[in-house]
């Protein structure tokens, strides 16, 4: 994952690629750059962060009012200067920022005879490919088309000519926006990246071809000729897409859950009935996320087995093309995503639709490419999430696929008026007074190599996503389990020291804490998230009891507590 941006207007490019750069930063950070256009291409790159390659090259001094910047997550080559983009042809009369991965850049690598190659990437081909036509009679639009027709894999790319004052902008499977101003033209990776100028964008589609210059133009590598784009205005404002009073995002973002919640719930009730009627019609209902967003859907599919009395499939987005001989005319497909972009649900959508089947999405940002690709689309309205870990997202998706079970049993008001009555629970788990006491936890687990997360039932689901929290932010290895597996081997892995987290409630009780037990006889120390304390456990977190909800108040201290060994780490 990496950002890309580019601006063309009247003002200097160089100062709002670098804001623009700073804004998505969260998306790489090992390496970064700015290509500007100025009689010719002048670049500045180098390995690091930003801001301390700003102060090493001094990014603001580059002349030029078209230009692209790129801050990087090394997939193909080392960290450094060399692979660091923009990139070049041969003659460093054609610049390109990539983000996503050409699958066969290596063939055409190597089909690009007598040509000089300057780095270890795949974006840098791109490049060449452009020169090569260029060589062979095409301008620089054509030939940009030529080329990124023979690309396989997914991109979005930025690219600029020396004899030419438009810039390109072309997507198929990496997110890519334009922010439209007055003559001016922001293309990034993601809104944020322009919010402080402009709210007006436009989304491209898969295999879209923008040329931006004083106006603009799209095409579409699959079509003849120009392709429509509405211009829609985004309701996020710019203030919420900056940290404010918060040191971090993450931290920012785990203190907005309380109105996530409000207003994910904040739903059309007409909406709500026809989806729901949509799942008591359909023939075989299937939830498809990644990550964090799988880990929502199977917390759903508890909820909806025990409200709606209603079997649900989880699969992971990645693996569901396995299922698609189960897939008909009258199966429904809800994919779950914050961005709308995930690659691997996108696929699994375009699986399902070729199968007949109805698409009803969860998703955040309106015009991604899973909200145009959506029969409907349930919006999160959690405000632009920053922050690469899900925390008010992975809350948003749980609340609002638990008001559909609810829905789908008839009791709407019902789920209603429990999500309400997370409020201030959810506003008490996120303060100060508890922050402080779940880094007194992190000061004990801060130097551990392991440590694993178990739970029964909802709490099982839980586990994965506090699991999933503690290694993709400290870097901690972590594992969840059911309760119910330790002993099928896990338990082996126990150990004295090893920290165990244990989420306990009413329903799952006593079957927990004998798994508690049998970690305690093997030397491992219990953490237990849990309504009451118990003399097992060596530290204790007191959440709330809340029944089928109990998902959204127990990952709130394992939020907070992968930020604080992020922190002392």
């Amino acid at each position: 994952m990496c950002g890309i941006i580019g601006y063309t207007g009247r003002r200097k490019a160089a100062p709002i690629i670098l804001d623009g750069l700073k804004k998505l930063e969260y998306r790489g950070y090992d390496s970064a750059g700015i290509a500007t256009l100025s009689g010719g291409i002048h670049i500045k790159k180098d390995a690091g962060r930003i801001d301390e390659i700003n102060s090493r090259l001094d990014f603001l001094d580059m002349p030029g009012n078209i230009g692209i910047g790129q801050t990087r997550w090394a997939t193909h080559g080392m960290v450094t200067r060399e692979n660091a983009h923009p990139h070049t042809d041969c003659l460093n009369g054609i610049a390109i920022v990539h983000n996503g991965i050409i699958e066969n850049y290596q063939e055409l690598k190597n089909s690009l005879n007598g040509h000089k190659f300057s780095s270890d990437t795949d974006t840098e081909i791109i490049a060449h490919l452009i020169e090569e036509e260029m060589k062979n009679g095409n301008g620089f639009i054509e030939a940009s088309k030529i080329a990124f027709k023979k690309l396989q894999g997914n991109y979005a790319i930025l690219a600029i000519n020396k004899n030419d004052g438009r810039m390109i902008a072309s997507r198929r499977g990496s997110p890519l926006v334009i922010g439209v101003g007055e003559g001016e033209y922001y293309p990034a990776s993601d809104i944020p990246a322009f919010l402080d100028h402009t709210k007006n964008v436009i989304y491209l589609y898969d295999d879209d071809f923008a040329i931006l210059g004083e106006n603009f133009e799209i095409f579409n590598l699959e079509k003849d000729g120009r392709v429509k784009r509405n211009i829609d205005t985004v309701d996020w404002s710019a203030e919420q897409a900056k940290k404010g009073k918060f040191d971090h995002f993450m931290l920012k973002e785990i203190s907005e859950q309380t109105d996530a919640i409000q207003r994910a719930i904040a739903q059309d009730e007409k909406m709500i009935e026809d989806i729901s009627n949509e799942i008591k019609k359909a023939e075989g209902v299937f939830l498809v996320g990644c990550g964090s967003s799988y880990h929502a859907c199977l917390t759903a599919s508890y909820i909806f087995s025990e409200i709606a009395k209603l079997h649900v499939n989880v699969v992971l987005g990645s693996e569901f093309k396995n299922y698609k001989h189960f897939l008909k005319d009258k199966t429904l497909v809800i994919p779950v995503s914050q961005s709308g972009e995930t690659a691997d649900v996108l696929e699994a959508v375009s699986i399902a639709k070729n199968h007949g089947c109805r698409i009803v999405s969860v998703v955040n940002v309106v015009g991604s490419s899973l909200h145009r690709n959506s029969y409907r689309s349930l919006l999160m309205n959690a405000g632009p999430e920053i922050c690469v870990l899900s925390t008010k997202t992975y809350t948003s998706q749980v609340a609002l696929l638990t008001l559909l079970a609810y829905s789908v049993a008839g009791k709407y008001e019902n789920g209603k008026k429990e999500l309400k009555n997370l409020y201030t629970l959810v506003y008490n788990l996120t303060s100060k007074n508890t922050r402080e006491h779940i880094k007194e936890l992190a000061k004990k687990l801060k130097n551990k190599e392991h440590l694993f997360t178990i739970g029964r039932g909802l709490e099982y689901s839980t586990s994965l996503e506090a699991a999933l929290k503690i290694k993709e932010v400290s870097y901690i290895h972590a594992e969840g389990f059911a309760g119910g597996e330790l002993k099928h081997g896990t338990i082996a892995l126990i150990e004295k020291g090893t920290p165990c987290i244990i989420f306990t409630s009413q329903k799952h009780e006593k079957e927990t804490l004998s798994n508690a037990m049998e970690i305690k006889s093997r030397g491992g120390k219990i953490i237990g998230i849990a309504p009451e304390n118990n003399e097992i456990f060596d530290f204790f977190i007191k959440v709330p009891e809340v029944a089928l909800l109990n998902s959204i108040c127990q990952i709130i201290p394992i939020q907070i507590l992968a930020y604080q060994l992020a922190i002392l780490r």
